[in-house]
């Protein structure tokens, strides 16, 4: 039964994640009243900090930006469901933390409180479930992200053993 519930809790958690992302692009992506509200108020705040413009619509905050990053997690959250693409899990729960963990932050250490679009703190909760899900997500995934950053750094800094005999730097 343990191996069971285990193995269905990721695909449980990529299905809730891209869900809760998905449901949120009809408001960032139409500019929707209650979006207006929240990145307004952030980017009043930034303005209070020398910063306007942050969170605006042409910001590098701004709710396209941040929609965009979502939707990059739906989509690999979804297709880690197919078998052969399961590691792109951990791919996407990188980005929901990444994008989660501003949430969450700005949501308790901005003015822009738990409750901006007073719906009983439902967004927020619903920013918190996912962050820590994802979390947990990269912690069982923890192998594959070492080997995504492996890979990574061997793309961009070669092993020595691979460098050419002029590539490689004389010592002294």
């Amino acid at each position: 039964m343990a191996i069971q519930i285990k193995s269905l809790a990721g695909p449980a958690y990529s299905l809730v994640a891209a869900g809760v992302f998905l449901d949120s692009l009809r408001f960032k992506f139409t500019n929707a009243p209650e979006t207006q509200t929240i990145f307004g108020k952030l980017d009043a705040w930034a303005a209070s900090l020398g910063a306007g413009g942050l969170f605006s619509q042409t910001g590098l905050f701004s709710q396209y930006v941040i929609g965009s990053a979502e939707l990059v997690a739906s989509t690999l959250l979804l297709a880690s469901l197919v078998p052969r693409l399961k590691r792109l899990r951990t791919i996407g729960a990188l980005i929901a933390v990444a994008v989660m963990t501003g949430a969450v932050s700005f949501h308790l250490f901005t003015p822009l409180g738990v409750d901006p679009n007073e719906d009983g703190g439902g967004l927020f909760a619903m920013a918190v479930v996912v962050w820590l899900s994802s979390i947990a997500m990269l912690i069982a995934g923890r192998a594959t992200l070492f080997d995504v950053a492996r890979a990574l750094a061997n793309a961009l800094v070669p092993p020595s053993s691979t460098l050419t005999a002029s590539e490689k730097v004389p010592h002294g």
